[in-house]
């Protein structure tokens, strides 16, 4: 009765927009509450144990170097840098669009900062182009999904830290799927772009391009140097989030000049507020956890996909729906600190690779940043186009889909996730 209370009580709070850290802190508590053999300090105990990892400080010093090259104006450098390579295609500022969220991924790592920095100048130019802004905000939306998989990635962080899987494999194995996401949502929009007759840029010289290139070469360096940090064992994933924030406040500050002294206080803060949401998620997912322990939940669905799926094809599909589902209604940090624990000891027993496990999980979380209730990068995009969200949910199934399906080639074609990863053994 007790568990059906609970879920009751989250499926509730959730239709009613209670932001999910607090729907899954309440649900811890009162569910704690609710037995006579745990006290009420468990709470906060789990939480504080939750968070009790230094590889997790390299989360909000991520954030922060997404938010820096935010303020500092980087994104429009490597916007001109896109627009300068693909431009002349049929649809040549949705594929730019892409492109850019590529690069950026590999600054930022986080798929909310790509939304919000490249959405605001591409999301009204597209518009203004004569793009419809269903296409807009869903190329927009859905190309920003690749932070989570092109390195450095929060995610991937998380996912090392609830594993104790190396964060610099984890990196390497997110590489080429993420690449071949873009390639995929590119057809798509080569697609769309020569049926809707999107307009196309003149072509630029490759001396143009070339020149575009140099000027983007410092923050393009920032995925080199804290991949090479990480992978030459010079530094930890939290030291090398430190580097990359030194070095994009060096590049914002003192080689283009767009941040000043006085700007700093605005980007710290913002950088507390979204870290202090992401964090206190972990934390009470923690606390969820626990609860789910005292229930032998995790023995229940772990034992489940043991004696179900035998095969590893089954599984991987199983794991797929669950994380797709799971991905709907919560960040990507908590789903992995609440289920990735019980669903790993049944893929170790089929002997699934935890690095390709890892990157499949992490690209199904990325599905739900983009598709409803929880679709954060869908709700920052259509606020940016003033686009409704019925309509806004219509122009990216098509991107779901095609991201649906490279999920599916990634799970049961390993060597694409594992083939960078193993020049580290």
């Amino acid at each position: 009765m007790t568990g059906v209370i609970l879920v009751a009580l989250f499926i509730g709070l959730l239709f009613l927009g209670v932001p999910i850290a607090f729907t899954l802190g309440i649900v811890a508590f009162i569910g704690i509450w609710l037995l006579d053999s745990l006290p009420m300090q468990v709470v906060v105990q789990s939480m504080f144990t939750g968070l009790e990892s230094f590889i997790l400080l390299a989360v909000p010093l991520f954030i922060l170097a997404a938010n820096i090259m935010n303020q500092g104006q980087i994104s429009e450098r490597l916007i001109k840098l896109a627009v300068s390579m693909v431009g002349h295609i049929r649809g040549g500022l949705a594929h730019a669009n892409i492109v850019v969220s590529m690069f950026f991924g590999g600054i930022s790592g986080s798929a909310q900062a790509d939304t919000a920095g490249v959405g605001k100048i591409l999301i009204p130019s597209m518009v203004k182009e004569g793009y419809s802004k269903g296409t807009a905000v869903g190329t927009t939306a859905a190309s920003s999904t690749m932070g989570m998989l092109i390195p450095p990635s929060i995610p991937m962080v998380v996912y090392g830290s609830v594993t104790s899987v190396s964060v610099g494999q984890m990196f390497l194995g997110g590489v080429i799927p993420g690449l071949l996401m873009g390639v995929a949502m590119m057809a798509l929009v080569g697609f769309v772009s020569r049926r809707q007759n999107y307009p196309r840029h003149t072509r630029v010289s490759i001396k143009e391009i070339g020149r575009q290139f140099l000027k983007c070469v410092p923050p393009l360096l920032t995925p080199v140097i804290i991949l090479g940090g990480i992978i030459g064992g010079f530094v930890t994933p939290t030291e090398a989030a430190i580097i990359a924030c030194m070095y994009a406040l060096i590049l914002a500050m003192f080689v283009y000049r767009t941040i000043k002294l006085k700007d700093l206080p605005d980007i710290l803060f913002d950088t507390i507020k979204l870290s202090s949401l992401t964090l206190f998620a972990l934390a009470t997912a923690s606390a969820l956890g626990r609860l789910f322990s005292y229930y032998r939940v995790p023995d229940m669905i772990a034992g489940f996909f043991e004696s179900t799926f035998s095969s590893i094809g089954l599984f991987l599909l199983a794991v797929i729906l669950l994380f797709l589902f799971v991905g709907m209604f919560l960040d990507a940090i908590p789903a992995m600190i609440l289920f990735v624990p019980i669903v790993l000891p049944a893929s170790q027993a089929l002997g699934v690779d935890p690095v390709h496990f890892g990157i499949v999980i992490v690209m199904c979380l990325a599905v739900g940043m983009i598709t409803p209730p929880y679709g954060l990068c869908m709700l920052l995009a259509s606020s940016i186009a003033n686009l409704t969200v019925s309509r806004s949910i219509v122009a990216l199934l098509p991107y779901v889909a095609v991201i649906i399906v490279t999920i599916i080639i990634v799970a049961f074609v390993p060597s694409l996730a594992l083939w960078l990863p193993g020049f580290l053994e």
